[in-house]
């Protein structure tokens, strides 16, 4: 992950955690807190999720896949006849790896969706950040204008 976008989204983030943190305090309602990563966990990038898949081909022979990412819960039944767009991996000895699954008994393609930036810093601290840049640039702009 970028060092200087991670910076801008923190630093944009935490002005809003500080307002929120004044307003809380004036309000008097909770701590105002909450669970929050640590600079080190964020820096590491999002974790990718590795299902190891056993499917059984037509001529009755077990093949090992992996599914890298996220998949419903309900995709897939262990009765249902799936069709797998797979690729090798650079590691020889790693099984292939799932890129595509078109489930024929509920007619529904399914794709893996791997972690990205976004998901891995989460819908909150983006929300944070961006009332966090709104109130930097008003207060830019106030200054500015005076």
């Amino acid at each position: 992950m970028g060092q200087p976008v991670l910076v801008a989204v923190l630093a944009a983030a935490s002005v809003a955690r500080i307002i929120g943190r004044l307003v809380v305090s004036v309000l008097r309602a909770g701590s105002g807190g909450g669970s929050r990563r640590s600079w080190k966990e964020l820096r590491k990038g999002p974790e990718y999720l590795v299902t190891p898949l056993r499917i059984r081909a037509t001529d009755g022979v077990l093949c090992e896949m992996e599914i890298h990412g996220h998949l419903p819960q309900s995709a897939l039944e262990p009765s249902d006849h799936v069709q797998i767009t797979v690729r090798r991996q650079k590691d020889p000895e790693l099984a292939p790896r799932v890129e595509r699954i078109v489930n024929l008994t509920t007619a529904q393609l399914l794709t893996p969706h791997p972690p990205n930036l976004w998901s891995h810093l989460g819908p909150a601290l983006l929300a944070q950040a961006a009332i966090g840049l709104l109130v930097f640039g008003t207060v830019a702009a106030c200054t500015l204008t005076t």
